[in-house]
């Protein structure tokens, strides 16, 4: 046992004068705190993009692991190549050629989750005091990704069909040079809006005439329910766009198993920040992955996915319309995760967070979406995929009851 002397040695040393300057912009995650809130009892959460637990393919993840222990647990548990498993890079690339992706098994890096991605193309574009232009609000994850490579985000704003793209131009007249435009096209995270053809053919206009790199991420894509894909904007300039997509949110979160695709020039440098950073993606997650893949089980899966998903979704916009005060406003998508709110102009959402976690829910205010935190006072972040039916309507009921004595209180 530690001496209580070595104790009070260890917690005194000052580390915060040792570390990089960079550091300090460093933060936690919003939403990683928020998640703790769950191990509350009775806490009905909102507030992480969780896929249902209860549909997991534990059968099928058993079955794999089985079948690869015993027939290449050699291999499964051996060191592999940065690049990823062949064979089910092999697959991504059959299957993202339906949406018109058509690329090469080389073009394609496998990756430990789609966060490790963004860190990577972080960590190749972004030097100091280098722009960013993204919308407002964007995904929480690249934020935090990026604020570490001291860059600085220009962004534009949103509407109901998205990133309003043409306000890009007046960014690049003001003579700044984006390193990389980020672009959340499908069920945007938090917005849940879906960027239309006729955006995404301006964006491409853009960013040839000024030169520009787009990051498309589409962790989504395949959860739609309603509607019909669109051209993906890989699609439309290849030579420019880097792709990423992840199996968390059609397989499990938990194997953090996600691909970035891109012209084999730039792979070669992610796979050597990759080889820095942890080698290589896991070998037997991804041989797992693969041939779950190839028994041709996760088609019907997802198929399974956006049904539930959009019974969910409904269930929460039915519920908001019965349950919160008239001037509240939300987005309905057509696919994904998400649902993003605005409260009445007398409840700040930053605040109000207090009183939802007294009624037993949680969601993720809106202000940790925006660059330096700066917006989103009158709006909330609500995942639709983790909780019941029933349970939504209890806790979009209790959210409704918390705004009114709020509203009843100011007023």
């Amino acid at each position: 046992m530690m001496s209580e002397a070595n104790a009070n040695r260890i917690g005194n040393f000052d580390w915060d004068s040792r570390l990089a300057h960079r550091t300090q912009r460093m933060k936690s995650s919003v939403i990683r705190e928020l998640l703790k809130l769950t191990t509350q009892p009775n806490i009905i959460s909102f507030a992480g993009g969780l896929p249902a637990p209860e549909l997991f393919p534990l059968r099928e993840f058993d079955e794999a692991c089985h079948y690869i222990l015993q027939t290449a647990g050699q291999i499964a548990l051996q060191y592999s190549p940065t690049e990823g498993f062949p064979p089910l890079k092999g697959y991504l690339a059959e299957v993202m050629s339906k949406y018109g992706i058509q690329v090469e098994a080389d073009n394609i890096l496998m990756v430990s989750g789609s966060q490790q991605g963004l860190d990577l193309l972080g960590k190749l574009f972004i030097d100091r005091d280098d722009c960013i232009v993204c919308s407002r609000p964007t995904y929480l994850g690249a934020l935090q990704a990026w604020n570490a490579y001291e860059g600085h985000f220009y962004t534009v704003p949103l509407d109901d069909d998205g990133m309003v793209v043409e306000e890009i131009v007046p960014i690049l007249k003001n003579g700044h040079r984006p390193r990389m435009v980020y672009v959340l096209p499908n069920f945007h995270n938090p917005a849940g809006t879906t960027l239309p053809l006729d955006r995404r053919e301006r964006l491409v206009e853009i960013a040839r005439e000024y030169d520009l790199v787009l990051i498309e991420d589409d962790p989504y894509g395949e959860l739609r329910f309603e509607g019909d894909d669109i051209t993906p904007i890989f699609r439309m300039a290849p030579e420019r766009t880097i792709y990423m997509s992840t199996f968390s949110k059609t397989l499990a979160p938990g194997i953090r198993l996600a691909w970035v695709v891109a012209p084999k020039p730039l792979i070669a440098k992610l796979v050597q920040a990759k080889q820095g950073a942890d080698l290589h993606t896991g070998t037997l997650v991804q041989m797992v992955t693969d041939d779950i893949c190839q028994r041709g089980f996760l088609k019907q899966h997802v198929k399974k996915l956006r049904t539930v998903y959009k019974n969910r979704r409904d269930a929460m916009v039915d519920a908001i319309d019965e349950h919160w005060p008239e001037e509240s406003r939300y987005t309905c998508p057509a696919g994904g995760l998400f649902l993003w709110a605005r409260t009445p102009e007398q409840i700040n959402t930053r605040d109000f967070l207090e009183d939802a976690v007294e009624a037993k829910v949680a969601y993720v205010p809106g202000f940790a979406f925006y660059p330096g935190e700066q917006g989103g006072e009158h709006f909330m972040r609500l995942n639709f995929s983790n909780a019941s039916e029933e349970m939504i309507n209890e806790g979009i009921f209790r959210l409704g009851k918390a705004m009114k004595n709020k509203l009843t209180k100011a007023g």
